[in-house]
């Protein structure tokens, strides 16, 4: 039977993925008594519970932290912590400013802001991939998006990573992540206000004045979506461009093959969300009682839903643990999957394609001290807190 899996421990964020590999073998459905909650682990449990929104919900957050559950968790977390139809009311309003074509549109800027980070980065040899570019790239991109001015960005970013980050055998969001989210929320509010008075060309605006039938968003469905961008779409992008560039390092065939055809490179990204996403798992309440070959979990159970786990499952992937340019990563479940599909999925695969695209353009040959790399510690993010690198130019 599998030892116990706490998704806290600190050895569990250095490699989760044996403990997967026995989660899938031996209790796919498995309990923790401990902190009250199953895990699904193969990838047909995982998308049939993404797929099946009368059965599993979603109104009391993602998150197993006590302090993000609960039936306000939609207050930060938007509409990823609401059930239909208000689910579909907040969606439906957002996709009228956030659109696809919007998103299209934004390649030049982002190219433009990949750039301006990426060329001083590249003179300096050696730097932190991590501070000097995947966690300046995104937060510049969210934050011209939603209209964050330059001097209040990197404060911005350490207010998040206070939110996601957690010392080892803490089981909660800090005392210090807490006062964060309250800054952030605090900080939207006013952001909201003001663009109410004075209206500007950004999507915080936009929102504002989207509407159908006279039904538009609220200052606090605003000050949530906003959080959510920050929180969720910065953290989660930053994750994904440290873990391509570090899994390419570690698997330098791999790596050949967008070096030597950039048209590759939208492979890497899919790889990466794939063999190791930024998105580990996220949680769901059963709304009735959930029966498996297994077990049964009750109605109101805790459910996490392990995507990670669901990434590397051998009846969907051939021989999943291996990094694997060539595969077919279609089934990837790391945005999710029906109704709750990642909205920021196409501006994700955006940011990772075009950053790695600027940075193939000019390193020939990259290394990192792996000695010195350290990985964020959180329950539901996976990537890199620092990623010292040194780079041969073309």
């Amino acid at each position: 039977m599998v030892e116990l899996f706490n998704p806290y421990e600190y050895a569990f964020h250095e490699d989760p993925y044996p403990t997967y590999a026995r989660l899938r073998a031996e209790a796919p459905v498995y309990r923790n008594e401990e902190f009250d909650f199953w895990a699904l682990s193969r990838h047909a449990d995982v998308l049939r519970a993404f797929r099946d929104v009368g059965s599993y919900s979603n109104a009391y957050g993602v998150s197993l932290d006590p302090a993000a559950f609960g039936p306000d968790a939609h207050k930060t977390m938007s509409f990823l912590a609401l059930d239909p139809p208000d689910h579909t009311r907040m969606r439906t309003l957002v996709n009228k400013a956030f659109t696809p074509r919007t998103v299209a549109r934004l390649e030049d800027r982002i190219r433009q802001i990949t750039i301006e980070h990426l060329d001083p980065m590249i003179e300096q040899r050696s730097f932190d991939f991590i501070a000097d570019f995947a966690g300046k790239v995104p937060m510049d991109v969210i934050s011209e998006l939603i209209g964050v001015p330059l001097s209040d960005r990197a404060e911005l970013r350490r207010l998040a990573d206070l939110v996601v980050h957690r010392q080892d055998g803490q089981f909660d969001v800090p005392l210090e992540g807490q006062q964060a989210a309250l800054e952030m929320v605090v900080y939207f509010a006013d952001m909201v206000k003001r663009r109410r008075a004075t209206p500007q060309e950004d999507l915080t605006s936009q929102l504002l004045e989207a509407g159908i039938d006279g039904d538009g968003l609220s200052d606090d469905e605003m000050i949530g979506f906003l959080f959510l961008m920050v929180v969720a779409g910065n953290e989660t992008t930053t994750k994904l461009l440290g873990n391509a560039w570090w899994w390419a390092w570690k698997n330098p065939d791999e790596l050949a093959k967008p070096m030597a055809d950039p048209t590759r490179i939208s492979d890497w990204v899919e790889e990466t969300l794939r063999f190791d996403g930024s998105s580990q798992m996220v949680l769901r309440v059963a709304r009735t009682d959930l029966i498996f070959d297994t077990a049964t979990i009750p109605k109101g159970g805790r459910v996490l839903l392990l995507i990670g786990s669901a990434n590397r499952d051998a009846e969907v992937f051939d021989d999943p643990d291996r990094f694997d340019l060539d595969r077919d990563a279609s089934k990837l479940m790391s945005f999710g999957n029906g109704r709750h599909f990642c909205m920021g999925a196409p501006l994700a695969r955006l940011e990772g394609r075009v950053a790695l695209e600027e940075l193939v353009a000019r390193v020939r040959h990259y290394d990192i001290d792996a000695a010195a790399a350290q990985w964020v510690h959180s329950i539901n993010v996976r990537g890199f807190a620092t990623l010292p690198t040194t780079v041969e130019v073309r």
